[in-house]
C-alpha cells in the first residue's frame, strides 16, 4: 500500500524524491498520489481533476522516471502558450540534472529557433497542437521515437478547435506508447480518445467532473450590463488582494484594463492580440506583484499558475459552463481561500442554470445595485432564488436588504 502521507511510497527513486524535497514538495496531493505509481509503471491513465490540484507534478514525475533510462522521448501537448512555458519549467525543475532536455513548440515564437532546438533531438517536446502540425507539415519534427504522450486540458484544446489537429497528429505517433490523458471535464470527444487511441487506461478521478474547489466562496451578482464597470470598481475596493477578471471578449479586456489604469489601479492585461513578449510580461508582472490585478480572457483561465490569487470577477459569464469550473479554478489553490465573483445580467437565466448544472450546487445569488458610495445593498438571509431576480412569481414576499 502507498503511503498518503509523502512521496516516498509512490515508487519514485531515491534521485527524484532528493530533487522534490529541494523544491519543498513534500506530500502529494490526491491526483498525483494516485496517478504517479500507475505511470511510472508504464499504465496510460486517464485522469480526471479540477485545475489547480497538480496535474503537472502528476506526470512530469513519472515521464523523467522513464526517459532518464530510455532512449525514447516525450510529447506533451496542451492548449495553451502560456501553460506550455508553465509545464516547461515544471520539466526543467525535475529533469534538469538528469540532462533531459525539452524544446517548447508554440505559436507566437520564432519557427527558426524552434526548428534549431527540434533538431537537436529534445527528450521532450512540449507543445500546443497547431504549432507542432505546421513543423510536421515542414518536416522539421519526427514523433516516430515518442514513447510518452501526454494530453493535458484535453477538454480545453478540443473547446478551442484542435480536434482536427489532434487527430492528425494521434495518426503519427507510435502506437506502442504510453498515454496519459488528464481533463477536468469528460465530454464525448475525451471518451472517443480513450477508446481508440489508449490501452486499458486506468481511470483516476479525485473529484467529479466539473467539480469546483471548495474552499472558494463562489456568489453571482444581478446587474445591468450599463453598471458592470462601477461595479467593478467597487468590488476591487473590496477586495485588497489579488484580483484576476475575466471578460469575453479582447477589446473588453483593453478597455476595462484602459478604465482601471486611470483610477490609479495597478492592472495589467492578458489576450491573444497581444505579442508573445507582452503577454509573459504581464504574466510575470501579477505574479511578482508588480500588478495587483489582471484582466483576461479565457486565454488564461487555463494558463495562469499563479497561487496567491484572492478574488477572481467573472466580469461576462463564460460562453459555456466547464469555463466557469476552469476560471474560479484559479484562486482558492495550494489550500489557500478564495473568492469567486460573477456579474450576470437578468437575461443570463439559463448560463446560470448550466453553471448549476455543470458543479452540482446551487450558487448563491445577490442582488446589488451599485451607487456612487462603495457599499450596496445586499439580501438579508443568504442567497435568493432565481425568480426574485429574473422576474418570476414571488411567493415569499419582498425582499428585505441591509447595507455592507
Amino acid at each position: 500500500m502507498t503511503n498518503s502521507l509523502d512521496f516516498s511510497g509512490l515508487g519514485i527513486s531515491p534521485e527524484i524524491l532528493a530533487i522534490l524535497g529541494r523544491l519543498h514538495f513534500t506530500v502529494p496531493t490526491p491526483i498525483q498520489h494516485q496517478s504517479i505509481p500507475a505511470g511510472i509503471a508504464g499504465k496510460d491513465i486517464i485522469g480526471i481533476a479540477q485545475t489547480g490540484t497538480g496535474k503537472t507534478l502528476a506526470f512530469s514525475i513519472p515521464i523523467v522516471e522513464r526517459l532518464r533510462l530510455s532512449k525514447g522521448r516525450g510529447l506533451i501537448l496542451l492548449p495553451t502558450r502560456e501553460l506550455a512555458m508553465q509545464v516547461n519549467e515544471a520539466f526543467l525543475k525535475i529533469g534538469r540534472p538528469f540532462g533531459i532536455t525539452t524544446a517548447v513548440v508554440i505559436g507566437g515564437e520564432s519557427m527558426y529557433h524552434q526548428k534549431n532546438a527540434l533538431r537537436l533531438q529534445p527528450n521532450i517536446i512540449v507543445s500546443t497542437p497547431g504549432r507542432l502540425l505546421d513543423h510536421l507539415q515542414q518536416r522539421t519534427v519526427t514523433l516516430d521515437d515518442i514513447e510518452i504522450l501526454v494530453l493535458d486540458e484535453a477538454d480545453r484544446m478540443f473547446d478551442m478547435g484542435f480536434a482536427p489537429q489532434l487527430h492528425q497528429i494521434l495518426r503519427v505517433l507510435p502506437r506502442d506508447r504510453q498515454t496519459l490523458l488528464y481533463s477536468a471535464t469528460m465530454p464525448t470527444a475525451i471518451v472517443n480518445i480513450a477508446t481508440s487511441h489508449m490501452k486499458l487506461p486506468v481511470r483516476v478521478e479525485v473529484a467529479p467532473s466539473g467539480t469546483t474547489v471548495e474552499n472558494v466562496e463562489q456568489e453571482i451578482i444581478i446587474v445591468s450590463k450599463e453598471l458592470k464597470t462601477a461595479l467593478l470598481e467597487a468590488v476591487l475596493r473590496e477586495s485588497p488582494g489579488t484580483v484576476l477578471v475575466f471578460c469575453r471578449t479582447k477589446r473588453g479586456a483593453t478597455k476595462i484594463c484602459r478604465d482601471l489604469s486611470k483610477r490609479g489601479h495597478q492592472v495589467a492585461e492578458i489576450h491573444a492580440n497581444l505579442s508573445q513578449r507582452q503577454r509573459k510580461m504581464a504574466m510575470e508582472g501579477f505574479r511578482r506583484g508588480r500588478s495587483r490585478i489582471l484582466i483576461a480572457t479565457d486565454i488564461a483561465s487555463r494558463g495562469i499558475d499563479v497561487t496567491h490569487i484572492e478574488t477572481v470577477v467573472n466580469y461576462d459569464l463564460p460562453d459555456n459552463a466547464e469555463d466557469y469550473v476552469h476560471r474560479i479554478g484559479r484562486t482558492g489553490r495550494a489550500g489557500r481561500q478564495g473568492k469567486a465573483i460573477s456579474f450576470a445580467t437578468p437575461d443570463q437565466k439559463r448560463d446560470i442554470r448550466d453553471i448549476e448544472r455543470l458543479i452540482q450546487k446551487t450558487l448563491k445569488i445577490v442582488s446589488r445595485h451599485p451607487q456612487s458610495q462603495p457599499n450596496f445593498p445586499v439580501p438579508v438571509g443568504g442567497p435568493s432564488r432565481f425568480t426574485r431576480h429574473f422576474g418570476g412569481r414571488r411567493r415569499r414576499g419582498r425582499v428585505a436588504y441591509r447595507t455592507r
